[in-house]
């Protein structure tokens, strides 16, 4: 994209070993979560979003999908004790079904510190459960000042 955002986010994550939610089931389900992101405010038609879940919980009924979003309705940035986090809004898809969805992202300015997904909803379908960390740099944020 090469225009100028107030508020931009640009995620290349993975996050091992997570313990997530899905809807309708009563048990967490083990796996990685591979994040991808480009989203800017000032041009929502061209920003993409997917998240990518490898099921690794050795159950019977294998949950791995792709959540890819259609539509970013809205970016917003916020500063958080320095570091920047963005929030993600849109509607997306699973396969063939439509789901609204908020992802929110944490770029951890300390090097020391590994950047964070605070979470991702995909409603009345999936709840990352908690913050996931991923590598720092994964998560880059523009626009909180």
């Amino acid at each position: 994209m090469g225009l100028i955002c107030n508020c931009r986010v640009v995620v290349d994550g993975l996050s091992k070993d997570n313990n997530v939610k899905f809807a309708g089931v009563k048990c967490k389900i083990k796996g990685d979560l591979q994040y991808m992101a480009n989203a800017c405010d000032n041009n929502l038609s061209a920003s993409f979003l997917t998240l990518h879940f490898t099921d690794r919980s050795g159950n019977a009924v294998n949950r791995s999908f792709e959540f890819v979003a259609r539509t970013i309705t809205s970016v917003e940035c916020r500063e958080i004790c320095q570091n920047c986090e963005v929030t993600v809004t849109g509607t997306g898809t699973v396969g063939e079904n439509i789901y609204p969805f908020v992802a929110v992202f944490r770029d951890q300015v300390a090097t020391s510190n590994k950047d964070t997904v605070q979470s991702f909803v995909i409603t009345r379908f999936f709840d990352q459960n908690g913050p996931a960390t991923v590598p720092q740099g994964s998560i880059v944020a523009v626009g909180c000042v």
